[in-house]
């Protein structure tokens, strides 16, 4: 449903866009000489300096033409066509979705190496002379009963669960834009802007799991077994044990908890192209507003670093999926800005909403969602008319 709306929205802006240009073209087809009370377009010249229009002859101070230009600002030293900005800005409303959809297999061949969840039984300096070996450990008392040493393998987990999280991320922003004609007292243009915005969100949670694992058993023959927990080394000397395992079992679907934590750590590319008006409000200040589609590129890695246990047994599962996903949507803008007094500049500052798609990363079993269909952004900068 997210991206329906998104889709009819990219419409809705686009339908702007294309107005705008009719609007243009209708304007470039009238004549200049309108009077600017009405809502008329009228052409802005396109060099700095304003050139007298066609029909229209200088009027005494205080004529509407005259307030009209001087409100416009078109004269030899303030006449602007285009403008430059630049500043940082606040990302808001982006938060990330962290799931599973399927069994998440634990990688490696732990088992096989002989290493396990809760010991070892591996290969001392003596080869394991006999089928015995010094360089062997376990790590709960619960794992041996009489002469048989139990160890577990985690082989697989999942959990129905799922987790949010969000926060708000500094970035760049700028834009490039011009003014194409009068219509009435406002200027009517384009804008286009670029936005780059590090995003970095990370869960800590606890859910419930659902756990495989495999067990396997071993002969201790007749030592007196340390008690636990206990590391043996490779020495080939100490208490020894036979390496042969025993059984092989499974415990499928045992209860457990998972633990840990998931990071989405991206960069997100936004260009946005649309239609923008400009009032000069008076001598000090101006607001100008915009509104038209954009498109996201979200590129970076899903981290994730967790502990699974069940039957009194831990497993820690880390790693990293990487992606780059392409979204698309529409925002709208408008900006405030105060005209610096003999400086040929303004500083600003503006809020935006932009609705884009999802962004998904998802591999192993795992999903992270980033989701961008309500962003809000703060932004602050220097503006420079030209």
């Amino acid at each position: 449903m997210r991206n329906v709306r998104a889709r009819n929205f990219f419409a809705w802006c686009l339908s702007c866009c294309l107005a705008g240009v009719a609007l243009v073209a209708s304007a470039q087809t009238q004549s200049s000489g309108q009077n600017p009370d009405t809502n008329a377009p009228v052409v802005i010249p396109p060099d700095a300096l304003a050139q007298p229009q066609p029909g229209i002859q200088p009027q005494p101070a205080g004529d509407r033409w005259a307030d009209f230009f001087r409100i416009q600002k078109i004269s030899e030293d303030d006449d602007w066509t285009r403008h430059f900005r630049i500043g940082a800005v606040a990302g808001m409303n982006i938060s990330a979705n962290f799931s599973m959809k399927s069994p998440v297999n634990l990688p490696g061949n732990k088992a096989a190496n002989g290493n396990y969840d809760d010991g070892y039984v591996l290969t001392d300096d003596t080869g394991n002379a006999g089928g015995w070996t010094s360089y062997w450990g376990y790590n709960n008392a619960s794992q041996l009963s009489g002469s048989t040493l139990t160890m577990h393998s985690t082989t697989s987990y999942s959990s129905s669960g799922s987790s949010e999280a969000s926060g708000v991320f500094p970035g760049f922003d700028m834009a490039y834009g011009g003014n194409l004609f009068y219509l009435g007292r406002a200027r009517i243009g384009w804008d286009l802007g670029f936005g780059l915005l590090p995003i970095s969100i990370t869960d800590k949670s606890s859910m419930s799991a659902s756990v495989n694992q495999s067990i396997y058993t071993f002969n201790t023959g007749t030592i007196i077994v340390p008690g636990a927990p206990y590391q043996g080394g490779p020495s080939g000397i100490g208490p020894t044990i036979k390496t042969n395992i025993i059984s092989v079992s499974s415990g499928t679907n045992n209860t457990g908890t998972l633990n840990g934590s998931q990071t989405l750590e991206v960069m997100l590319y936004t260009v946005r192209l649309g239609p923008s008006v400009y009032w000069d409000l008076n001598e000090h200040f101006g607001l100008s507003a915009s509104a038209g589609p954009a498109i996201g590129i979200v590129s970076g890695d899903y981290k994730f670093d967790e502990i699974v246990s069940a039957s009194g047994v831990s497993a820690r599962n880390h790693g990293q999926i990487g992606a780059t996903d392409l979204v698309y949507g529409g925002y709208v803008n408008t900006t405030f800005m105060y005209h610096v007094p003999n400086e040929k500049a303004d500083i600003y500052v503006g809020a935006q909403f932009m609705s884009l798609g999802n962004a998904n990363f998802s591999g192993g079993g795992r999903e992270a969602s980033l989701k961008l269909g309500g962003q809000v952004y703060i932004s602050a900068g220097i503006n420079w008319p030209f």
